[in-house]
């Protein structure tokens, strides 16, 4: 689809596309952000890695903690718990059981990327505090990010979950080879 045709059918705002000489597409700072990380996983994480170094220059002199490793979690949260919300749950179903659902398909992405639920990491890590995602590198982080967007629309997609879990950790093992073999992430570390 044309950023031209995607203007037209979504009633776009903050994005322009002009055809000509002087032409182009022109887009607000977040929404150009937004398409160069989507379209280039290294770009998306030299912006991660340049966000933390400015916080962490910022934690220094204003002594805030910060925690950009639970922050880098939930960037696409939103995203995957409106799928799951409009896509998953039916409106007559309790509390107790919707939660079950939203904690299954946090399974799904945990199994995806890192091979186990968080409760079997508790189970084998007991002297450790917290999530599985606390203890992530930020590669994973990355890839974690991206696979919550994919689930999302997969969800929307009506794709199966036993299928959507054999994508998500493709997309898993693809990503995390392109980060840790990539030479350019590695000079960010």
């Amino acid at each position: 689809m044309t950023p031209k045709r995607w203007i037209e059918n979504t009633n776009a705002i903050g994005i322009i596309s002009k055809a000509g000489r002087y032409g182009g597409t022109f887009a607000h700072k977040d929404i150009a952000l937004e398409f160069a990380s989507w379209i280039s996983i290294e770009f998306k994480l030299y912006i991660i890695k340049e966000f933390q170094r400015l916080k962490d220059d910022e934690n220094n002199r204003l002594k805030l903690n910060w925690d950009l490793n639970r922050t880098l979690a939930k960037v696409n949260y939103q995203i995957h718990t409106d799928a799951i919300k409009e896509n998953l749950i039916p409106p007559e179903i309790t509390k107790q059981q919707s939660n079950s659902v939203y904690a299954n398909e946090a399974h799904i992405l945990n199994i995806a990327l890192f091979g186990i639920t968080a409760k079997q990491c508790r189970d084998t890590n007991p002297d450790k505090k917290g999530n599985i995602r606390d203890y992530a590198v930020i590669e994973q982080l990355v890839v974690l990010s991206n696979m919550e967007s994919i689930n999302a629309l997969l969800i929307q997609q009506g794709v199966p979950q036993n299928e959507r879990l054999m994508q998500l950790n493709k997309v898993a093992v693809t990503q995390m080879k392109s980060l840790v073999e990539n030479k350019a992430v590695r000079k960010l570390k």
